[in-house]
């Protein structure tokens, strides 16, 4: 059976810190509930796997970004590893440098320490890991998504041609489409975590990233608290068949 990580860093809504924010705080939560990947830390609750899940929000601080400006392409839309745009393009905060440091070391830093060293511990004991990168979005594009074309699929795979096997890709997208369901590759989400001390060093880690379209398993709305629909059992059950489809599969 394969060693599986699950990094699930869009799940939270907590803000630890409020410092910084410009707009009033039901702004900010309105941004929180447009963003959040709703229900992913249930959907991909799998006691066969490892989970990193952050703690803290995205619109707080968001683990999946380069914390270097220059090397994130989010940041020039103001969604960087700290956001300062809403999604439509609006001011959210101020962050000065001190604020950024702080922020990176007290709670950016720590969430890739541990998911650097359960990825140390997998390859210690196993050889190889394999990494599931679980994320939600909108039938609806965002403002600042990078691809806005509709319809949008049920299910999106995104795919790093060093961390990707194609036999890990080609499993993915034939376990979903066998099931009737539209999937593309890296469309419209591209790519899949890796900690920085791997990437494209090491192919004993693999990684891959799995999106769900929120119609799926949720009654989807931009001021409310979202909720799940009907479908959320379903959908869980079938994330939970393609998770244990990846700890047998041939990486």
């Amino acid at each position: 059976m394969n060693t599986l990580i699950l990094h699930i860093p869009h799940a939270s809504t907590t803000k630890p810190l409020t410092d910084g924010y410009t707009h009033d705080w039901q702004t900010v939560e309105r941004e929180v509930n447009l963003l959040t990947d709703w229900f992913t830390d249930e959907l991909f609750a799998h006691e066969n796997a490892i989970r990193i899940v952050s703690p803290f929000s995205r619109v707080f601080c968001d683990v999946e970004r380069f914390p270097d400006d220059a090397d994130e392409v989010m940041a020039q839309y103001g969604m960087g590893m700290l956001y300062t745009k809403t999604d439509d393009g609006k001011e959210l905060r101020q962050v000065s440098p001190e604020l950024k440091a702080f922020i990176k070391q007290e709670f950016y830093d720590p969430h890739h320490a541990a998911f650097t060293k359960a990825v140390d511990e997998a390859l210690a004991e196993k050889g190889e890991v394999l990494i599931l990168d679980c994320h939600s979005y909108r039938d609806i594009p965002f403002h600042r998504d990078l691809i806005k074309e509709q319809p949008r699929p049920d299910f999106n795979i995104g795919t790093d041609a060093y961390h990707t096997t194609e036999n890990l890709r080609q499993f993915s997208l034939d376990f979903f489409t066998s099931r009737g369901y539209s999937i593309l590759d890296n469309d419209p989400y591209a790519g899949a975590i890796t900690p920085l001390k791997y990437y494209q060093k090491d192919k004993r880690v693999k990684s891959i990233m799995l999106e769900i379209n929120r119609k799926l398993y949720m009654q989807q709305t931009d001021a409310e608290m979202p909720l799940k629909s009907e479908n959320f059992d379903s959908v869980q059950t079938l994330i939970y068949a393609f998770i244990d489809g990846l700890l047998r599969c041939k990486l």
